[in-house]
């Protein structure tokens, strides 16, 4: 027998009412919940991660014992926590540019913690850049970027450059460690600028840049760089749970060195066997559809394989065995 619409309806209420997935109801046939219900595959419960008693930073050890940076610190772990889709990205990118990173850093003599700067910077986006105008994934101002060394103009900005803008954030990186030995002031300064820290430094009568009291930004950011820090070593600790296929490889590159101008990037990527746009992702420092070099100077484009862009991705490897669970 059939059931009345009322009854019908008033059974699809009551199993919203005590949380039951309703997707759908086949004509007047009576709901069943264990039969017709969606069952999740994730975990229903919420809790926040474990803020730890201390943290060490480029061998720089913080105990989280003050009721200040505990809060902080648990702050910024939620954030990572539960932003789910942007932090699990993050995983995913680590996986192609540490990997060029960490390099650099080696052979400039700096911690490799500083890595984590980037992450906070631009979420290790090679193209990112903010609304106040800085650029690339240290976030390169056009005049810090120019003072440190980066070639910044209409047709060429080394600010998107990887490589060319890790060294110069590594020269910036050195001189503010340098004033302040400690790299966690570095970080602050990274952010707000070595005058303002060293300003409030003097004025407020503290030598580490957790006891400062500063704008919210740059209070935020050490804390964000400890929590990214912890995420990125750990992240089935804090539910992150990726296989090898989901990260992102490195795409291997074969590289032009060029010392005279480009008339057309399009006909030249063609001629290279690649279309425009791939050749624009792999050299985001090109800013026009030509590369001008009045001076002569020496540049070198990377070309991407085809076999690098066609990647399997069960071929793909883990640079950290930490970041997946196959």
């Amino acid at each position: 027998m059939k059931q009345p619409l009322k009854t019908t309806v008033l059974t699809a209420l009551a199993a919203l009412c005590l949380g039951v997935s309703l997707p759908l109801l086949v004509g007047n046939e009576e709901f069943q919940p264990e039969r017709d219900s969606v069952r999740s595959e994730v975990p229903s419960l919420t809790a926040p991660p474990l803020v730890p008693r201390q943290v060490c930073f480029a061998n720089e050890t913080i105990n989280i014992d003050r009721y200040d940076l505990r809060e902080r610190l648990d702050r910024e772990l939620m954030a990572f926590t539960y932003m789910h889709s942007s932090t699990m990205l993050l995983i995913k990118r680590a996986n192609r540019y540490f990997p060029i990173l960490e390099p650099i850093l080696r052979e400039e003599g700096l911690p490799d913690d500083l890595k984590y700067l980037v992450a906070i910077e631009s979420s290790l986006h090679p193209q990112a850049r903010s609304g106040a105008g800085a650029a690339g994934m240290w976030q390169f101002m056009k005049g810090t970027g120019r003072d440190f060394g980066l070639e910044v103009n209409q047709n060429i900005d080394e600010r998107y450059h990887i490589e060319k803008s890790t060294r110069a954030a590594c020269r910036y990186l050195r001189q503010a460690y340098a004033k302040y030995g400690s790299w966690l002031c570095v970080a602050a300064s990274y952010n707000a600028g070595q005058a303002r820290i060293s300003r409030q430094m003097q004025r407020q009568g503290v030598n580490r840049a957790v006891d400062l009291w500063l704008v919210e930004e740059t209070a935020r950011y050490m804390f964000r760089l400890l929590a990214a820090k912890s995420v990125l070593e750990a992240p089935q600790r804090y539910g992150f749970l990726l296989k090898h296929a989901d990260l992102y490889p490195p795409i291997p590159c074969t590289t032009d060195t060029v010392t005279t101008g480009i008339a057309d990037l399009a006909s030249y990527a063609q001629g290279k066997g690649i279309s425009y746009a791939r050749l624009k992702d792999a050299n985001p420092w090109l800013r026009d559809t030509f590369l001008q070099n009045k001076s002569g100077r020496t540049y070198v484009l990377k070309i991407p394989t085809r076999e690098g862009m066609h990647y399997d991705p069960q071929q793909t490897r883990a640079h950290n065995p930490a970041w997946v669970v196959d």
